[in-house]
């Protein structure tokens, strides 16, 4: 199993954390009586800017929930047909030879969901399998490579496509001024990814035609799915007539430095390998304080996770695309040497994490 590309997507409205700062000052003006402890929540995180799914002044005009879903079924439709267009020019092939079409957002509702209604736009095979995901958040980025990978396992000819939307603007709750409302509207933004994946005869049928991507794409090896028992509570949404209400527990870190490097040396352990044997890793940028768990669990050096770094300053935490986003920028600007072995890892609501061993 190969994966060809990752092709990414944003809304063009892009803002620096000062600027949003500044408008989150003025959105809860009159709610807060600490309104410095709003700014200092925004810059803890490390996020220098965001793109949202509408333009900054839109936002309070929003009439409740259903008027921000129907905006999120809108740019949630534009920028996952671009996200898809551009990992299937990548990728070299044709939407003909796409047999799965697994799509997972945990920010917006739509029935016929968004994969059905990208079907006539993107010209796909009638004869596509889709699977609609939802409510893995985080995790789902890696998760879904996995499936897909099992997709392709079974039906090496084939390509199976994973489309990640994520518009966590529009799950804003005015009303919130919660510690952990706070700290989101300062850490998620909005964007979309996709990646091919594609089985091993497909990959060879596309080097004899010439038309396989220029470098080599990593293989996943083997995946593996933990779940924490009784852990429900530590991230997920409170779901009313109101919308999306986060639920953020100030635990995660330590449910990732409880479990994290047991899991990953377990997972190793079946594949005759150590943590040793691991060049590169591709994490999910949760946040600081997770990032920070991992490099002090994991045991790696400061430019391990410079790439993650990089990608929560500049677009914030993108819920499940996040991680096809720093797999993409691996893939282009730092891409490990041939032959080596990379992890990718993310985790999220259940609670529960998911493991990717690649080879490059």
């Amino acid at each position: 199993m190969h994966i060809l590309s990752v092709g990414r997507a944003f809304p063009p409205h892009y803002y620096d954390q000062e600027t949003l700062i500044a408008a989150f000052m003025q959105y809860w003006a009159g709610a807060m009586h600490n309104r410095q402890r709003l700014e200092q929540l925004h810059r803890h995180v490390l996020v220098g800017g965001r793109h949202l799914a509408l333009p900054l002044e839109e936002y309070p005009k929003l009439q409740g929930f259903t008027d921000a879903n129907n905006r999120w079924i809108q740019v949630a439709l534009d920028v996952g047909a671009a996200a898809v267009t551009d990992a299937l020019d990548r990728a070299g092939i044709q939407p003909s030879q796409v047999g799965a079409f697994f799509f997972t957002t945990v920010t917006g509702l739509a029935t016929p969901s968004i994969d059905a209604r990208l079907m006539n736009r993107l010209h796909l095979p009638p004869h596509i399998k889709r699977v609609p995901i939802f409510g893995l958040g985080c995790v789902a980025g890696a998760a879904g490579i996995a499936r897909a990978a099992d997709y392709v396992r079974a039906f090496p000819d084939e390509a199976a496509i994973l489309l990640s939307v994520e518009l966590c603007s529009l799950t804003m709750q005015r009303q919130d001024i919660s510690i952990p409302n706070l700290i989101s509207s300062g850490l998620f933004g909005d964007g979309a990814a996709c990646a091919v994946v594609a089985g091993d005869r497909l990959v060879e049928s596309l080097k004899e035609e010439g038309s396989a991507p220029k470098t080599s794409a990593p293989k996943v090896l083997a995946t593996r799915s933990i779940f924490y028992p009784n852990s429900e509570e530590v991230m997920g949404w409170d779901i009313s007539e109101r919308g999306f209400r986060i639920v953020l527990s100030a635990g995660v870190p330590e449910v990732v430095k409880i479990h994290l490097r047991h899991d990953v040396d377990l997972f190793l352990s079946s594949q005759g390998l150590t943590i040793k044997n691991i060049s590169s890793w591709v994490c999910h940028p949760g946040g600081p304080k997770v990032l920070q768990t991992f490099e002090e669990v994991l045991e790696l050096g400061p430019d391990a996770l410079e790439l993650t770094w990089r990608s929560l300053r500049e677009v914030g935490n993108l819920s499940s695309s996040s991680v096809l986003m720093v797999l993409r920028d691996t893939m282009e600007s730092r891409r490990p040497a041939s032959g080596t072995l990379g992890l990718l890892i993310a985790m999220g609501p259940g609670f529960c994490s998911e493991l990717v061993l690649l080879q490059w």
